[in-house]
Order: C-alpha cells, then structure tokens, then sequence
C-alpha cells in the first residue's frame, strides 16, 4: 500500500463547538459563544496527529454522502493521509456536539451516525499489509474494533486500543491487544472497579489491567499518567500548560504514542513524546486545528 506504517480503524466526526462560562445542569438552558465547527472524530484526530509527528498514516473509517463527510475527508487527504478506505455511505455523518467552559474542560455528546455503519466485512487484510502499528478506538461497533485488531495481529503489527469512550470490553478482545491506554474512569469501567484516587492506586489498576493486556497506560489529565506491563513501569507527570480546550488532548498523546512507536522508540520515550503532544493540543481550541507538529513537539521537549 501507498502509505501506512500506521492503520487507524475508527471514526470520523464534525464538531459542533459551544464556548460556554460552565457547563449547563439537568434541565437548565444557558446561553453560549458562537458556534464553532471542526473536523473531529476520535479516530480521524489519532490519524491527523500521527501524520502531524511526521507518520506515514492510512484511515480506514466511513462518513455520510453529504458535506459533513466531503469535507472531513478532504481534510485527512490534506494532511497526507490515506484515505481510499473511507467510504461515503448512505447515512448522516458523525457528529460531535461540544460544550467548552472557561477552564478549558469539555462535555460531549456523539451521534455516530456512519461510524456505526463500518462493519467487520469492510475489513480486509490488504487495508493492514505492512502497518507497524495498528490504532482503534470505541466510536465504532465492538465486534469492528475486534475485527481490526485481528487483521492487525496477522499483519505483524503492535495493536494499540484506546478504550474511549469507556465500556466493558471483552476478554477476547484484550488478548489480541499490546497496548491499552485509558483515563482513570475508563480503566475503571474496563477492570470492573472503582476509579483510583491517589497515583499508587492508578499504578495498581495498571498492574492489574497489565495481566490481560502486555501494556496498559492510564492517563491521569493534570496529574500526569502511569504505566505498568512488559515495557516496565512507572509515573510521568504532565507538562505544565494553561489548557484553552481538552477536547483532543487526548487524541493528540495517542496519535504521537504511535508516532514514536512506529518510529522505533523506547516505550518510555514514545509516552514522553505522546505527553507533550497532548499538553500543546490542549493549549489551543478545536479538536484538530490544535494538534501539534512534529517539529513543535520536539521544541517543547527540549
């Protein structure tokens, strides 16, 4: 294939963003900013961040026969990406709609829409051939994400499931994964427990999430992160940043997570990488508009 030394299987959204002073309470109307529209999506973001950190990246998803999703394909093709495996189909395209407070934190609401239409059956080996590192997400049906997993173990790749937004997941499921990264509440969903309090608790949680998956990474948001399995353990705390919009900060550690893994880094070294992405991402308002490059990256590192 053209490109692909990363294979992101998953979504694409347009979001709908709100700037908001706070976030409104059950069944209190509160008026907001103007309305501000991005491409979005939790697998296009990890795909777009991935080429941005310099990563030959292919995108295999679906979008609606309509404007939403000619436009965010256009863009994925802009930044370099793959994209003959995102099919227009019969259906809305994704949508996110998006509050943002003042403080930067967001509250979110996604109707799949043509997310929810990529089946197992869209899936072929060819879409995998020669992937170093295979990325998914859960904002496309489960038995996909299983199936991508699969066709990326075949091809040889490192299969790496971001585990958002949070659900229970399967035991079959975790056994064809090498690296989960979760937040603290999505780690909780996963192991079927309470969410950690402290640093030590989170460590523990990875530990023993790290039992059913080689390596388990949770993020912690301002705390920083931890990580525990067969690349080691250990803590690393956040960059400090004056976040504007949290809404791909996320994406963006997952994205430059991958980057540097197919680059051929030390795993401690591609979650320092992914960190940074994130806190510069989440200076910076919209979902893809504020993911970081390669070279603003490694500047901010030092």
């Amino acid at each position: 294939m053209k490109v692909g030394d990363i294979v992101v299987a998953g979504s694409l959204n347009m979001d709908l963003v709100v700037p908001v002073a706070r976030h409104p309470k059950p069944g209190e109307t509160i008026i907001g900013g103007d309305l501000q529209r991005f491409p979005g999506g939790k697998g296009a973001n990890q795909a777009v961040a991935a080429a941005r950190l310099g990563a030959r990246v292919r995108m295999v998803g679906r979008v609606g026969a309509d404007a939403y999703g000619a436009e965010l394909k256009r863009g994925l093709e802009a930044e370099g990406i793959e994209a003959a495996d995102v099919a227009a189909i019969e259906a809305p395209t994704g949508v996110a709609l998006i509050s943002v407070s003042e403080d930067g934190q967001n509250a979110i609401i996604v109707s799949p829409g043509a997310n929810a239409r990529l089946r197992p059956e869209d899936l072929n080996p060819t879409q995998f051939a020669n992937a170093k590192v295979v990325v998914l997400q859960l904002e496309t049906p489960l038995e996909t994400v299983r199936r991508a997993a699969v066709l990326g173990r075949e091809a040889g790749a490192r299969v790496l499931l971001n585990a958002a937004p949070a659900q229970e997941l399967p035991a079959d499921l975790l056994r064809k994964l090498d690296v989960l990264v979760v937040n603290e509440f999505e780690a909780a969903r996963v192991a079927g427990s309470d969410e950690p309090e402290s640093m030590e608790e989170a460590l523990a949680l990875a530990r023993e999430l790290a039992q059913r998956v080689p390596v388990v990474v949770i993020t912690l948001g301002a705390r920083g992160l931890v990580w525990a399995g067969a690349e080691g353990e250990g803590y690393l705390p956040a960059f400090e940043v004056q976040a504007v919009d949290t809404t791909a900060a996320g994406d963006a550690f997952v994205g430059g997570l991958a980057a540097a893994l197919a680059a051929g880094e030390p795993f401690a070294a591609a979650l320092k990488y992914g960190s940074a992405a994130g806190a510069l991402a989440a200076t910076r308002p919209g979902a893809q508009p504020s993911l970081p490059r390669k070279g603003e990256v490694k500047g901010f590192i030092g």
